[in-house]
């Protein structure tokens, strides 16, 4: 129990402190506000597939597989996809219709603000659209670098293989509430600003779009 509590805090530290992870995910949080949740659960069972393979290949070739090469190309295909997701988020709030549509209940009529990635006479995308981005972009960052200090380096230093899935499993169980909870925080603050003033989410989805741009940019760097 302490192993495994001792990943999930690890688990929460990592998550929670990489600009990488929260840039790549906010703006697919709030571009689906409504599922923002499920975003940050695919995003962290991804992070843990990718973490649970690095730990898996560093127990069983221990000493052969070059890791450190691993991390670094992982590395670089973070800041491709985090530059990728900026440019998609940027697209969606350029191309985003909020207008307002007046209901009448009871006799009280009253407006109800709604977003769009098109126009109002297109039917609107499916939901299931960007389903398996937060999931994909969760595992290349279970196989970046500073995932090995907090997900494998320890695994490999307890003294058994068991001990070591444990913590791996803690790691993950704290990997998938923060990022559901940071998630649910996104959705929740971007169905607000979809209540607000008409240019509020837009301005929203932008400004995380250009952070992931920023911090994809920076990821790049030599």
């Amino acid at each position: 129990m302490i192993v495994y509590f001792a990943g999930i805090a690890a688990g929460l530290v990592h998550v929670l402190t990489g600009p990488d992870h929260l840039a790549a995910l906010t703006p697919l949080a709030a571009a689906r506000p409504r599922q923002s949740v499920r975003a940050g659960v695919e995003w962290g069972l991804g992070h843990t597939g990718g973490v649970a393979l690095v730990a898996l290949l560093g127990i069983l070739l221990r000493g052969v597989l070059p890791l450190d090469r691993l991390s670094s190309w992982s590395e670089r295909g973070v800041g491709v996809v985090l530059i990728a997701i900026g440019i998609w988020g940027l697209r969606s709030a350029l191309s985003s219709r909020v207008h307002a549509h007046v209901h009448d209940h009871e006799g009280n009529p009253h407006a109800h603000v709604h977003a769009h990635s098109q126009p109002h006479a297109a039917s609107a995308p499916p939901a299931h659209r960007h389903s398996h981005a937060a999931f994909g972009v969760g595992i290349l960052h279970g196989l970046a670098g500073s995932s090995h200090f907090l997900g494998v380096l320890p695994a490999l230093a307890l003294p058994s293989a068991a001990a070591a899935g444990v913590y791996v499993l803690g790691f993950g169980t704290g990997s998938v509430a923060a990022m559901a909870a940071y998630s649910a925080c996104v959705g929740a603050l971007a169905l607000r600003s979809r209540r607000g003033p008409a240019q509020a989410y837009r301005l929203l989805l932008g400004g995380a779009a250009t952070a992931a741009l920023v911090v994809g940019c920076f990821w790049l760097r030599p």
